[in-house]
Order: C-alpha cells, then sequence, then structure tokens
C-alpha cells in the first residue's frame, strides 16, 4: 500500500475505535473472530479482575470471505482453548456456540445470561469492531449498560498480525464502516455520525478497488 492509502486506511481505523476506559463488570462478553488476540485481550482482562464470568461468544461463521478462518468448529471453542491456556479457569467459562454475525452475538449472549444478575458487562472485540459492537448492543440490549474494550492499536500496529495484513484489513473496515449506516437503516444497529474527513477517506479506498466486503446498497 503506498503511504496516501495507508494514511486514508489509518482515518477510517481510527474512527471505529471508541477509547472506552474499561469499567468492572458483573459479565465479560467475548465477540468471536479470526482474530485470536481479542481472546488473550479477554484473558488479561479476567486475571486483571475486571469481570467473574466470561460468555465466549461466536459460531463456525464467515466461510469463504475475508474474515474465514482455517478452523472447523465455533470461533467460542477456540478462543476458549487460548484462555484456559492463559490461566482463566472452565468455572468462569460460558460458551455460545451458535451465533454468525454481531446480533446473533449480543442476543444470544443476552439469552445465555438471562438468569444471572447483571448490573453491567464488558464487551471485548478487536479494535476496529468498537463502534459497530456499540452500536448493535444499542439496539439488541438497550437496558444494560456497557463499556468496550481492545487493545491499544494503530492501522499499522494491527496490521502486523500475519494473517492480517494491511490490504485486507483496509477492505474489511471500509465493508464495516458502510454496514454502520446499512444496518442503522435496518434496524440491527443506532446511526452514527461519520465525520467528513472519514467518508471522504471512505470514497477514496473504495476508488482506489478497497471494495471486497461492500455490501450491495
Amino acid at each position: 500500500m503506498t503511504a496516501e492509502e495507508r494514511h486514508l486506511a489509518s482515518t477510517v481505523f481510527d474512527y471505529h475505535q471508541l477509547s472506552h476506559k474499561p469499567a468492572t463488570a458483573d459479565a465479560m462478553l467475548v465477540l468471536g473472530t479470526n482474530d485470536t488476540r481479542v481472546a488473550g485481550h479477554a484473558a488479561d482482562l479476567f486475571l486483571q479482575g475486571f469481570a467473574p464470568l466470561v460468555v465466549i461468544t461466536g459460531g463456525i461463521a464467515h466461510q469463504n470471505d475475508l474474515l474465514s478462518t482455517s478452523w472447523h468448529r465455533p470461533e467460542a471453542e477456540v478462543f476458549a482453548e487460548i484462555l484456559r491456556a492463559r490461566g482463566v479457569p472452565s468455572s468462569a467459562l460460558l460458551l455460545e456456540c451458535k451465533a454468525t454475525n454481531t446480533g446473533e452475538n449480543i442476543r444470544f449472549s443476552r439469552q445465555l445470561l438471562a438468569n444471572h444478575t447483571l448490573s453491567r458487562i464488558l464487551i471485548v472485540t478487536k479494535p476496529f469492531m468498537q463502534r459497530r459492537a456499540f452500536a448493535t448492543h444499542a439496539v439488541e440490549w438497550p437496558e444494560m449498560p456497557a463499556t468496550m474494550s481492545s487493545w491499544s492499536a494503530t492501522f499499522d500496529d494491527y496490521c502486523t498480525h500475519p494473517d492480517l495484513d494491511p490490504v485486507k484489513v483496509t477492505n474489511i473496515i471500509l465493508g464495516d464502516l458502510q454496514r454502520l449506516w446499512l444496518y442503522s437503516r435496518l434496524g440491527y444497529s443506532a446511526p452514527q455520525r461519520i465525520p467528513a474527513d472519514v467518508m471522504t477517506a471512505f470514497h477514496k479506498l473504495v476508488e482506489l478497488g478497497f471494495d471486497r466486503h461492500l455490501l450491495p446498497e
């Protein structure tokens, strides 16, 4: 990628992050994805005492697209192994293995926790999923206070993962940006204000061919 493309991608990447300060919660919701660093971050939060209970949500999703993995089992199971290896006891884990999208992640986790007394949750995801996950939570579980948490990362930092090169990540974050306005129109997530510089970066990158994760308007 050129320096200009990286700069534009960084503008979009930074917008997706909410920079919440995580608050202690009654339960942590860990959203499954192709990036196992999310599981490592969740383990760190648990060991720091942010929540006594961890719900890991994610089925077998995103096959044959930019978010696909080589895993032949639910994302929740893969993540659970990582948390256990990092010292999180099995007794603290609840697995939700059917969700195939962010709405289902929140909805099915809510159902799984229906018999638990909760006053606040902590949602853990990758950096550029913070805004969309929080907007989805606002529709799926609006009465439950929540904060978001990811590890701190710039676009360049994030793309050091061997399976997540800058071109691939740029395509993904543009698709996620587009989903913010498409999904809010459909009632799947809460509307978001998108700054002019972010929209400019989106259109320039799409014109440059970063359109592999876009949906039909």
